[in-house]
């Protein structure tokens, strides 16, 4: 490692916010070596790992590894609707008030899972910061996407006699279409995302994310660039 470089791991899963993290943990805050970290947790389609495999190209990243933890599908299936097997993935517009405080789409305990598994990799690779692309959704949240969640982590984290990984969520206080506009100001390739929950040829326009992500587009003035099911409304 030259000298004066600060290495990073970061999550990558392919969709619009972690790849605009991966650009911004290397472009703007100048993070040298970058490992960048996918998981396969049984996901109802491969789109987003195929997304994450050519952005980490794309960034040059040092490293870029995709972690078989799949055996989370058959375990968390009855309690999601992002695995293989589980519930029906919902439309937004179906999901009342209630359900969106933790809906459907919240797959039990994932992110402190994945999270533990890249402080355990930086952990191994003396790479101190692990960076994630929580985000603050408009319409529902997930616990594991909040600044109370990742300040409690890193008390754990803390408790390591050696040197302690620390995790950084960028934009956990920032809405969706705030990480689009930093995207597009890195000169992210966002038809190279994905975010549908289903994993047809085009993206459904309806689920949870889809409806976020299209709503985000609109509010940062932009057309997303993957293909729907519907024809999106333009900004």
């Amino acid at each position: 490692m030259a000298e004066n470089q600060t290495p990073a791991v970061v999550l990558l899963s392919g969709g619009a916010d972690s790849t605009v993290l991966l650009h911004h943990v290397l472009r703007n805050l100048g993070r040298r070596p970058v490992h960048a970290l996918s998981f396969n947790y049984s996901q109802r389609h491969s789109k987003e790992l195929d997304c994450a495999r050519w952005q980490a190209r794309a960034a040059g990243v040092t490293e870029h590894r995709i972690i078989d933890v799949s055996f989370l599908g058959d375990l968390l299936k009855p309690a999601t609707a992002l695995v293989t097997g589980g519930k029906e993935v919902p439309s937004l517009r179906d999901l009342p008030a209630a359900q969106r405080v933790q809906p459907p789409t919240y797959v039990p305990n994932r992110n402190m899972i994945l999270l533990s598994v890249g402080a355990a990799y930086a952990e191994t690779a003396g790479v101190e910061e692990v960076f994630y692309g929580a985000q603050a959704q408009d319409q529902y949240g997930y616990w594991d996407c909040t600044t109370t969640f990742v300040e409690r982590l890193n008390h754990v984290l803390a408790l390591n006699r050696g040197k302690p990984v620390k995790v950084y969520a960028p934009f956990v206080r920032m809405k969706k279409a705030e990480t689009i506009q930093l995207g597009m100001e890195l000169g992210v390739d966002f038809s190279r995302t994905w975010s549908c929950y289903k994993g047809g040829q085009k993206a459904c326009g309806t689920c949870p994310t889809c409806a976020e992500r299209l709503a985000a587009f609109r509010a940062a003035g932009a057309q997303d660039p993957i293909p729907y099911e519907t024809e999106p409304n333009t900004p």
